[in-house]
């Protein structure tokens, strides 16, 4: 009987319909994340992006194409909404936990400037490549709404991009978050981000008739709220490093404050017009600084977020791309052009940037394979400039693929550069002589700080 009674309550309770539809697609999602992270952990690769690769599957490149009357019912329309507030609350919290995960205290003299020029080693290459591809194609990929500057620019800011809530899981998933390369990474790649950020504002302005002005609004009030929280919210949190301090445990109380600020922020920023990652990055900045509250806070959170979460932000984006656009000797031409611009702008700008501030070859094109990896920002890039319009299905097919392809090469490019022995010495928590890490180079070799497991 109270079976039956649910099953007449699912006749009439739309929330509990909606309920039975979500739970399958969650089962769904999660099985084919699982089943691909273990495929692409057997052939080297991070977990991330045999991840990223099933979202890609379940959409209407595999799934959709060999069954597609299941794959309708799987993710039917009134789902996908669902799925798109579960991804970016993920999203969200994962970027919130990068910031926090930051080690400050492993800084070295000099890391700031240096991360700085290796951010711009790796924007203006790619910019001035994509923007290059996009001008060429822009009458063969683009809408006829979009002016050829507007998408030459979107190219452009696409490939720009690293991905960086990719690469800090990367680094998460060697232990390497925290070691110099690392670290000058992570902050070289907040900076390309943050860069490729403003000019999709720009562009998102222009495209949709709120004009410049309006872009220098969302770029203002970023910084005022960048500011805010480093300078006002971290100090108010600072109890939170004592009481854990005190307790040696992250209480209830303390846990409804450490989600509620990533989550506030991330509204913050998505209403400011930068996407809630940023919001949820800068969060994790304001985090107590302790060691051993942050470990503490990986391992209450990590798990769940990126196991639950992020699968499911991969699939939406997933359901979005079709594959099946890139046919035909013009598309694959052109593919291998945006490819080509992304590819060798963002790896070579990068290794010699790093060669010129006195890194050897061997750690500049370890760092060049890591900051190439554009799988998660691209993205949500692409999927915000496929919601307004600004870019077709082909050209959203194209770019996912070059998100899959240059994240794929990022950790055999880096293991080619650095194998196993060398990455340990650079990594050691004792000085290393530089000739035993890269065989010649001038730069600096600091010991890192411990890992976040």
């Amino acid at each position: 009987m109270a079976t039956l009674a649910h099953v007449a309550a699912a006749a009439t309770d739309p929330n509990l319909k909606l309920t039975l539809k979500v739970l399958p697609a969650l089962v769904v999602i999660l099985l084919a994340a699982w089943v691909c992270g273990r495929v692409a952990l057997m052939v080297m690769q991070p977990r991330v992006l045999g991840e990223m690769v099933a979202g890609v599957l379940l959409g209407p490149t595999l799934f959709g194409e060999l069954l597609p009357d299941a794959q309708a019912h799987v993710f039917p329309s009134e789902v996908r909404p669902v799925l798109y507030v579960m991804s970016t609350i993920g999203l969200t919290l994962y970027m919130f936990l990068v910031g926090a995960g930051l080690d400050h205290s492993a800084r070295t003299p000099g890391e700031v400037p240096r991360a700085g020029v290796l951010a711009m080693s790796g924007v203006i290459p790619s910019l001035l490549l994509g923007c290059f591809a996009g001008a060429v194609l822009w009458g063969t990929l683009s809408r006829p709404d979009v002016s050829r500057l507007q998408f030459a620019l979107f190219v452009g800011g696409a490939l720009s991009l690293t991905a960086f809530p990719m690469l800090a899981r990367i680094l998460y998933e060697r232990g390497l978050e925290n070691s110099p390369l690392g670290r000058l990474s992570l902050m070289a790649a907040s900076v390309d981000d943050a860069l490729a950020w403003c000019l999709l504002a720009l562009l998102s302005a222009l495209h949709l008739g709120s004009g410049v002005g309006g872009a220098m609004r969302t770029i203002a009030l970023s910084a005022v709220f960048a500011v805010v929280m480093i300078v006002v919210v971290a100090r108010l949190l600072r109890p939170l490093g004592r009481d854990f301090a005190r307790t040696g445990e992250i209480g209830p109380t303390a846990m409804y404050v450490i989600v509620l600020v990533p989550l506030t922020a991330g509204w913050l920023t998505d209403w400011i017009g930068i996407y809630s990652v940023f919001g949820g990055f800068v969060a994790g900045l304001t985090m107590p600084r302790d060691p051993a509250f942050r470990k503490a806070l990986h391992e209450r959170m990590m798990s769940v977020v990126s196991t639950l979460l992020l699968p499911i932000f991969f699939t939406f984006s997933g359901l979005n791309t079709h594959l099946d656009g890139i046919t035909g000797g013009t598309m694959l031409l052109a593919f291998l052009l945006i490819m080509a611009a992304g590819f060798c702008g963002k790896y070579f700008g990068c290794a010699l940037a790093m060669r010129g501030l006195g890194f050897g070859w061997r750690e500049s094109y370890a760092v060049g394979a890591l900051m190439n990896a554009r799988g998660l920002m691209i993205l949500i890039f692409i999927n915000i400039g496929l919601a307004q319009g600004m870019i077709t299905q082909e050209l959203f097919a194209m770019l996912v693929l070059v998100a899959v392809i240059t994240t794929a090469s990022a950790v055999p490019l880096y293991k080619l550069a650095l194998p196993e022995r060398l990455e340990r010495a650079a990594v050691a928590p004792e000085p290393v002589p530089r000739e035993e890490v890269v065989g010649g180079g001038a730069g600096p070799h600091v010991p890192s700080g411990g890992a976040v497991q």
